[in-house]
């Protein structure tokens, strides 16, 4: 998995290739915990969101991608892609 969330799926009988990216908010804020005050201190930056905004999507037709799918919030990339390979 990258710093942003993005990573691939392989399935091992067909071979087929997956990008998943999860897109949009919520961003999580990492950091240092501070032990005294439990708070988070210091910031990463755009290392490690956990999603990226739309417009740094790699998935578009302009780059190979077919049968672009965008699931719901809460739908399960990994279930969805089980089902298309069962």
């Amino acid at each position: 998995m990258s710093q942003s969330g993005r990573y691939y799926v392989t399935d091992p009988k067909s071979g087929r290739k997956f990008c998943v990216e999860p897109i949009g908010d919520p961003h999580t804020v990492w950091g240092d915990i501070n032990p005294a005050t439990k708070e988070i201190e210091g910031n990463y930056g755009n290392k490690y969101r956990c999603s990226i905004d739309e417009k740094e999507s790699i998935i578009t037709e302009e780059n190979g991608y077919k049968n672009i799918v965008e699931l719901k919030p809460g739908e399960s990339p990994d279930s969805y892609i089980n089902n298309l390979c069962k």
